[in-house]
């Protein structure tokens, strides 16, 4: 969290909004209780309130310290097994980090010119070790549609499809409803986004019982205590407040959509997002500069230099008052 003054940070996907006022009020509740006793290690009334909001059994839900951790284990548990690994060519940059900390070879699977992922060039690997993506995908916001999920899953039925929907609450569909039909589906979703929760580190996965329970099997080989008592407590009340939930959701979108149109007046291509962020280029300046102009000027947004999309800048949809610095600061430096 860089020292500037004044500053506009659109450049790690934070929710602009405060969590939920009950997340503190749990907290503080769980804190009175005292602290001397070890959390519940399996986090029972966590699991059961998130499964009560989507519907499905405690049973099908594993919790971790972050969507990190979930993401961490899954790739221990399911990947290191047959021939390599299926990943979009650009993605969330840390499913190579887990694939080199366990050895797993990987196979690149590139996106089409309209950055989209298409489905059909990870069918023809039918003999890969399993398939990770985000959807929406990271860094480039473009959601797959809930069909096209399930026509992997179908298509690789001997294989876990891990599903990374950290950004799904934003205007995408979550796969979660299709864990009963298809028990290689994993499905891992974040608190830090659409709850609020990046500094409590909250994440789980939802799938079928037996992915599930090899997830424990992971997770108890590491660590049986992932979740404290605080962090157990303000999320149950963050995912039980649905109101405040769908209110600050609503609110980044319409920031979204009114930045989306904001930046394609700058001349800028905006390409289609699903997130609480925006992939954006200028066909005439180079992203690099205008992330450095944009810094001199205390407005934070992120660059990526690696192939593809080294023109590229991803903005982090901030409140209306952020959304409008940028837009000063763009407006700046393009002209």
């Amino acid at each position: 969290q860089p020292r500037i003054p004044n500053l506009v940070k659109l450049n790690t996907n934070e929710n602009p909004y405060p969590p939920s006022p009950k997340v503190g009020q749990a907290i503080a509740r769980a804190a009175e209780a005292g602290l001397q006793k070890y959390p519940d290690p399996e986090s029972t009334a966590l699991r059961a309130a998130i499964a009560a909001h989507h519907q499905i059994a405690p049973e099908q839900i594993f919790v971790g310290n972050g969507s990190d951790e979930v993401l961490a284990h899954a790739f221990f548990a399911f990947f290191q097994h047959g021939t390599p690994l299926l990943m979009p060519d650009v993605t969330y940059s840390f499913y190579e980090v887990y694939a080199r900390l366990y050895g797993i070879d990987v196979t690149r699977v590139p996106l089409d010119a309209q950055y989209r992922i298409r489905v059909d060039d990870f069918a023809r690997h039918a003999d890969a070790a399993g398939v990770v993506m985000a959807n929406p995908n990271a860094p480039t916001g473009v959601a797959l549609p809930l069909d096209d999920i399930e026509r992997l899953v179908r298509l690789l039925p001997q294989r876990v499809v891990l599903v990374d929907e950290a950004y799904v609450d934003f205007g995408a569909e979550s796969a979660i409803g299709l864990i009963d039909r298809h028990p290689n589906l994993l499905v891992v979703h974040t608190l830090s986004k659409s709850r609020s929760l990046a500094g409590l580190r909250v994440g789980f996965a939802a799938g079928s019982r037996g992915l599930i329970a090899a997830l424990e099997r992971v997770k108890n080989s590491f660590n049986s205590y992932p979740l404290d008592s605080l962090a157990q407590a303000g999320a149950v009340a963050a995912i039980e407040d649905h109101a405040y939930f769908q209110q600050t959701c609503q609110a980044v979108i319409a920031s979204r959509e009114a930045l989306a149109r904001d930046l394609t007046a700058l001349g800028m291509e905006v390409l289609p997002s699903a997130a609480n962020f925006l992939f954006v280029r200028h066909a005439a300046h180079d992203a690099a500069s205008l992330a450095a102009g944009l810094r001199e000027r205390a407005v934070l947004v992120r660059h990526f230099r690696q192939p593809r999309v080294n023109q590229f800048l991803r903005i982090t949809v901030g409140t209306p008052v952020q959304c409008a610095a940028l837009v000063q600061a763009l407006r700046e430096l393009l002209q």
